[in-house]
């Protein structure tokens, strides 16, 4: 057996000789199936979330004139969820350092599932809103432990690309809700139901990320089940068909195990990390404040310029649509030029495509400026995702991309609750600047985390 010494707080281990800790084993690895496999399975999860929130920015436009419900309440609506979400990405990144990225993963699509499902059947506002509310629990938490979870896999020279690849199934569940507005929820009175009903489909997918994917090696090796993070690792290395494998040692001196909730919550603002979670927490803040603010209300606002239900939904199929380049641009940008540029270029983008939005006239100035808004907005979500585990070592990885996301969705809250506020002050013009400078304060904040472009994962 290879003797081997920790050479930082953190549980990395450098073994003597030849033989490789774990994480240095997975970041030289080549791409493999079983990369495929995680990063797929946990897309699958990822578009069916994306699918949920996109549905629901065009079952509001729908009930607004089917409930006769006011601005006030279509707010609400939107927002409730959105308190769900804050909630369940601040537990759910504790969990996932606790119990498993896997374990939790597989527990927030059956939550958020069976909570959409049954939002089909409700027949008031009151029910539908406590529904919403559970259903952004499991939203809430499923998206940063996902994220940690395909990070803790990706070899390191690839990990940014594949974090972004992972976002772009977002844009794949948007754009099936735009094809579910535009072809289900218009059809009859009844098919907001229908809509909801087809969102209860990650109830059933849980059941196959709870069997079908690996639980992450490195939070395994952290919590000292060493043969089971072998065992791990060790699949990968034989689906990667490496010729020589290194010797594999194992380390002699327990891990360290995880620290407290406290310790984990105050080790975000110790010295080491305080700068980087300010300017994480900020920039999360603000794109969630101008994405969502724009994103769950555009169909409402073509209606309300006097498009029709159809049209308008077909207006915004159409700007989804150029969501998928924006995400393929950023995956191919984050490892060129790097995580904080590629973030602050796309932010940027967003900023000037917003302004263009909120002045634009005929629908082909329309279209034309909400699609530019589409390609930078979600090519910075995709810089922003792949960045924001990477600021933490294992054991604070899921806790500190949980609480960010969840600072993010007090914004997701708000945004929703001003928008009429603001459409009132001043109409879309005014709406829109607002969100081109919460996208240019992001852009800002961007330049306070640290690129890690290449490193391992733990590696300060």
């Amino acid at each position: 057996m290879t003797d081997a010494v920790p050479v930082s707080p953190s549980g990395s281990y450098a073994p003597a000789g030849t033989a490789s800790t774990l994480a240095e084993r997975l970041d030289r690895l080549p791409f493999s199936r079983l990369h495929l496999r995680v990063l797929t399975g946990s897309g699958i999860g990822w578009a069916l979330d994306a699918m949920d929130v996109g549905l629901i920015s065009f079952v509001i436009a729908a009930l607004a004139a089917q409930w006769d419900l006011a601005p006030s309440e279509t707010g609400w609506i939107a927002s409730i969820g959105f308190v769900g979400m804050a909630v369940g990405a601040s537990v759910g990144g504790l969990l996932a350092d606790r119990f498993g990225r896997r374990q939790i993963f597989a527990l927030t699509l059956l939550i958020y599932g069976l909570a959409t499902g049954a939002s089909a059947l409700v027949g008031g506002l009151a029910a539908l809103l406590v529904l919403r509310f559970l259903v952004g629990l499991g939203l809430g938490a499923e998206l940063p432990v996902a994220s940690t979870y395909v990070s803790e896999f990706a070899p390191a020279r690839i990990r940014g690309r594949l974090i972004v690849i992972l976002e772009a199934f977002w844009a794949v569940g948007w754009t099936l809700a735009a094809l579910i507005g535009y072809l289900v929820i218009p059809s009859s009175a009844d098919g907001w139901r229908w809509a909801f009903a087809l969102g209860a489909i990650p109830a059933a997918y849980a059941l196959i990320v709870r069997w079908g994917l690996p639980e992450s090696a490195r939070w395994l090796e952290r919590r000292g089940r060493f043969t089971q993070a072998e065992a791990v690792v060790g699949r990968f290395e034989q689906a990667a068909v490496v010729a020589s494998a290194p010797p594999r040692g194992r380390p002699t001196v327990p891990a360290a195990r995880a620290s407290s909730l406290s310790e984990r919550l105050g080790a975000l603002w110790s010295g080491e990390f305080r700068v980087r979670t300010a300017c994480l927490w900020l920039v999360w803040f603000c794109v969630n404040f101008s994405y969502y603010g724009a994103f769950i209300w555009i169909p409402s606002i073509l209606v309300a310029q006097g498009y029709d239900l159809v049209r308008s939904f077909g207006f915004t199929l159409v700007i989804t649509l150029a969501q998928l380049p924006g995400y393929a641009a950023a995956a191919w940008l984050i490892e060129v030029w790097g995580r904080r540029v590629t973030l602050s270029v796309f932010l940027v983008g967003s900023a000037v495509a917003a302004v263009f939005f909120g002045t634009a006239d005929p629908p082909g100035a329309v279209i034309a400026a909400g699609m530019a808004l589409s390609f930078f907005n979600l090519g910075a979500w995709g810089a922003l995702y792949a960045v924001t585990p990477e600021m933490y070592p294992t054991s604070l990885r899921a806790t500190g991309t949980g609480w960010a996301a969840g600072v993010g969705r007090i914004a997701s809250i708000v945004a929703p609750l001003v928008v009429p506020s603001l459409l009132l002050a001043g109409g879309a013009p005014v709406l829109f600047v607002v969100f081109a400078a919460f996208f240019v304060l992001a852009a800002a904040g961007a330049w306070g985390l640290v690129d890690r472009r290449g490193a391992a994962l733990d590696d300060r």
